[in-house]
């Protein structure tokens, strides 16, 4: 898909933010979810998206709903950070599909990395969910202290 187009309701994300689909939750709130990647590139990859917004992208989202996003992608990552202690964190953003965006809902991903710990390839190799589940409980008790 390109840059532009219309929202697509369908979309997992959406259907997520609806409740229609399951997702392993590490953080939400009036504005922002925060889950578990089921196709993670490192131990405790993590997503941020807006609830609110029927952004594609970056270049679709509104100010005020990229200011809420990355305000929950800080929050996320300090806990993220506290909770598995990696070597550095990245913060990454696609934008199209030629840029390796899969998922045509504004998102940010939290990816933890360790030193000599290679990274996995974006949307392969999905994790198992009781793994998930308990990163999540992890990253969310850091998100409380």
């Amino acid at each position: 898909m390109s840059l532009d187009g219309a929202y697509d309701d369908g979309n997992i994300f959406a259907k997520i933010v609806r409740g229609e689909m399951p997702a392993v939750k590490v953080y939400e709130d009036a504005e922002i979810l925060a889950f578990m990647d089921v196709f993670p590139q490192a131990k405790g990859h993590v997503l941020v998206i807006s609830k609110t917004s029927k952004a594609r992208n970056l270049l679709d989202a509104e100010p005020k709903t990229l200011g809420r996003v990355i305000g929950g992608v800080q929050k996320v990552a300090r806990a993220v950070n506290a909770a598995l202690k990696p070597d550095g964190i990245v913060v990454t953003q696609f934008n199209g599909a030629p840029a390796g965006q899969t998922v045509f809902h504004l998102h940010v991903h939290i990816i933890p990395r360790w030193e000599g710990v290679p990274l996995g390839r974006h949307a392969e190799g999905m994790a198992d969910v009781e793994e998930l589940k308990a990163l999540a409980a992890q990253i969310s008790a850091a998100l409380e202290s």
